[in-house]
């Protein structure tokens, strides 16, 4: 799901102010990647938003794209998932959240927080604390 509602004049506006709130600077390109991802929660690949990009001409590099993803991550704009060790994942949605990926297609769903139920963690090694838990459930058709 590729959704460019927030392209327009008010989304450019939003997305400025989102980098601005994260401390990023907004440039033009940084805007446009913004507008992408931002536009809606959803999970793409950085060559899905290079190729969104360049299909409504804009002039932009591989590595523009991967470097400001990586600084949108780092800011805590967006997340960036590893599912399948194929392909960095970056989801919109910073929320606490776990994921389906489905094999078949590739596709990530989110799934929220209390519907899944941990009964007992181990404790973390001393000195160290749980920054968080990433959780991807693996489906497939039923055979």
């Amino acid at each position: 799901m590729m959704n460019t509602e927030a392209a327009g004049p008010a989304g450019s506006n939003r997305c400025e102010s989102r980098l601005s709130a994260c401390g990023i600077r907004p440039t033009a390109q940084r805007v446009r990647i913004a507008s992408v991802l931002l536009s809606v929660p959803q999970h793409l690949s950085a060559e899905q938003i290079l190729a969104h990009l360049r299909d409504n001409g804009t002039r932009v590099s591989k590595a523009t794209v991967y470097n400001t993803l990586n600084l949108f991550a780092s800011r805590g704009l967006i997340r960036q998932l590893s599912v399948d060790g194929s392909r960095a994942w970056f989801d919109s949605n910073v929320d606490p959240h776990y994921h389906f990926h489905d094999l078949t297609s590739g596709a990530l769903i989110d799934v929220p927080v209390p519907a899944v139920e941990f009964s007992r963690l181990p404790p973390p090694p001393p000195g160290t604390e749980v920054a968080g838990i990433d959780l991807v459930i693996r489906l497939r058709k039923k055979q």
